[in-house]
């Protein structure tokens, strides 16, 4: 799944939030543990990939609008 091939980031992460709840639960032999994990690392790479081509466009049109501010990184609030 590569983020050419169109990524439903939507859809990815909720496949990945499913996986990481299957997971938690504890309730999988360790084979399928570590065959949903692997799962998960690929779906994790390809929302970073999706993430990253969308923060280049965003880059791309801003310049092309004639923005020169630099963009800053973004900082979640603490949901704690």
């Amino acid at each position: 799944m590569s983020a050419k091939k169109g990524v439903n980031l939507e859809k990815a992460l909720a496949d990945l939030e499913e996986l990481v709840e299957e997971l938690e639960s504890g309730d999988l032999p360790l084979e399928k543990a570590m065959k949903k994990f692997e799962a998960g690392i690929k779906l994790t790479r390809s929302c970073q990939i999706a993430l990253k081509d969308a923060e280049q466009k965003v880059e791309i049109l801003l310049k092309s609008a004639g923005g020169d501010e630099e963009l800053e990184d973004f900082v979640a609030a603490d949901d704690d």
